[in-house]
């Protein structure tokens, strides 16, 4: 790597005032998992690094209340898997850290870097956004807030402005919603997927009441099935209604071929794996 600057602010209002939107050269960092490796493959060659890892304390904590979990972008994925707020609220996060890639990952990982990065790959964008997550954005000229499905633009691609910086993150509650999230991988059970489908359904028995079913890494972005999402509301959930959602699936996403996976096998696992997802959220015992 060539040799470059690091600032270590204090404060998330300094960390911002540190960006300059028009410098790509600078660039923030908090667990720097997947910044690294691309500085060490001369993908990225910075002229300063605005570490995050001095900020204040508080966005680096989850706090549970009745509208749901707000989470630290800091807050490292580790935090997350051991959390009890977390496991309580949304226990589907929990279980989808025991397969998010390995345990010196999550130790240093943190969740506003694995959604600010736009990684298609990543298992927590999908998991998120089926939640119904929120980020809280900050900037020179204040704050918004954000769904992840409108701030996860493409490839890559983010709605973040350069020197804006995600603060929190904002997971709805849940109530007795139940959810699911199948990972297919061409390798280990924590490798990269090839595929990830997340789903998060309200029901009685087989009849489904409302769904948010998200695709991710056979798609260039976690993406809501909308098509799918609608054949399934008010429906019960047999064979023919799972076939029709998979195939409106199927054909509604935005396929990418990679190491993973041509198009075409990426297709066919998303027919079989959003009729297992839905199946299996459906099956869950109690809330999720």
């Amino acid at each position: 790597m060539i040799p470059f600057d690091l600032a270590e602010p204090t404060s998330l209002s300094d960390a911002i005032k540190l960006l300059d939107p028009d410098d790509p050269t600078i660039r923030p960092v908090g667990g720097g998992t997947a910044l690294m490796l691309m500085m060490k493959a001369g993908v990225f060659q910075p002229a300063k690094l605005v570490s995050l890892r001095k900020i204040e304390k508080q966005y680096s904590q989850v706090n549970a209340s009745a509208d749901g979990l707000t989470i630290g972008a800091l807050t490292t994925l580790a935090t997350l898997e051991r959390s009890a707020e977390v496991a309580k609220a949304a226990p589907l996060i929990t279980r989808t850290m025991l397969t998010l890639s390995n345990i010196r990952v999550r130790n240093v990982a943190t969740v506003g870097g694995a959604l600010a990065h736009g990684d298609p790959h990543m298992d927590l964008p999908p998991v998120m956004m089926a939640l119904g997550a929120t980020a809280n954005i900050v900037g020179p000229d204040g704050e918004r807030s954000l769904p992840l499905e409108d701030m996860l633009t493409g490839y890559y691609e983010t709605a973040l402005e350069k020197n804006e910086l995600i603060a929190t993150v904002h997971v709805p509650a849940q109530g007795t919603k139940k959810a699911h999230y199948a990972k297919v991988t061409t390798g280990s059970a924590d490798d990269w997927p090839a595929l990830g489908v997340a789903v998060v359904l309200d029901a009685e028995g087989q009849a489904i009441k409302s769904v948010r079913l998200v695709v991710s890494a056979a798609t260039e972005k976690a993406t809501r099935m909308s098509g799918a999402e609608t054949i399934l509301t008010d429906k019960t959930a047999d064979d023919k209604t799972l076939a029709e959602a998979a195939d409106a699936a199927a054909d509604e996403a935005d396929i990418i071929a990679d190491v993973r996976g041509s198009a075409s096998y990426k297709r066919e696992l998303i027919r079989v794996y959003v009729r297992r997802a839905v199946r299996a959220a459906l099956a869950t015992n109690g809330a999720q």
